[in-house]
C-alpha cells in the first residue's frame, strides 16, 4: 500500500509536469505579415520614418527616403547574437568619424536579423543589437544624444537562400537622422 501511493503520487508529479510544459515554438509562415505583431500594437517598422525631436512617425504613402542607406559599413552579428564581436569594432570608430566629421546630424541604429524566429523574437533582437552598438558607441565617446536606435527585426531579411545572405541580413546599419 505504501509504495502504490508512492507510485501513483509520481505519475500525478509527471502528468502536472508534461501537461504544463510550455507550447511549441509558433512556426513563421512564408510570407511576412506586416500587420499589428503583437503585445502593445507595434508599428510597421516598414512605414517608420525618424522625425524631428527623434520621434517615430508613419511615412506618407509611397514615399522611401534615402535614410534608409548605411552611411558607415554595418555591422553584422553571429547568429542569435547581439554582443559586438572584435573583427567589428573597426567600423564603429567609423561611425565615430562620421559623428566627429558631422557635428549637426545624429544616427539612428537600425537593428536587423534574419528571417529565421518568430517576428516577436527577431524585433527583440534587432533591438538589442540596436542598443549594443548604441553602448559601445557611447563608451568609445559619443554623446547618446545623437544616437538614436530602431529595430526592424527580420521585415527586411531574405527568405530562403543559406547562410551567405542570412549572414548580410544580421547587421545594424547606420542610418542619417532626418529632420523633417
Amino acid at each position: 500500500m505504501k509504495h502504490v501511493s508512492k507510485l501513483l503520487g509520481l505519475v500525478l508529479v509527471a502528468a502536472a509536469l508534461l501537461l504544463s510544459a510550455c507550447a511549441k515554438k509558433p512556426v513563421r509562415s512564408a510570407t511576412p505579415d506586416n500587420t499589428q505583431t503583437g503585445p502593445g500594437n507595434m508599428i510597421d517598422p516598414t512605414q517608420v520614418a525618424v522625425g524631428p525631436d527623434s520621434t517615430l512617425e508613419k511615412r506618407p504613402e509611397g514615399t522611401v527616403p534615402d535614410a534608409n542607406k548605411s552611411v558607415v559599413e554595418p555591422v553584422y552579428f553571429a547568429l542569435d547574437r547581439a554582443a559586438v564581436a572584435p573583427a567589428e569594432r573597426p567600423k564603429l570608430q567609423a561611425a565615430i568619424k562620421w559623428l566627429a566629421d558631422n557635428p549637426t546630424k545624429s544616427l539612428v541604429m537600425v537593428g536587423h536579423c534574419d528571417w529565421r524566429g518568430t517576428a516577436e523574437y527577431n524585433l527583440g533582437l534587432g533591438d538589442r543589437r540596436a542598443n549594443s552598438v548604441k553602448k559601445f558607441l557611447e563608451s568609445m565617446g559619443a554623446d547618446g544624444k545623437r544616437l538614436e536606435t530602431l529595430s526592424k527585426g527580420s521585415t527586411d531579411a531574405k527568405q530562403g537562400g543559406g547562410e551567405a545572405e542570412w549572414q548580410k541580413d544580421r547587421r545594424v546599419d547606420f542610418v542619417e537622422l532626418v529632420k523633417q
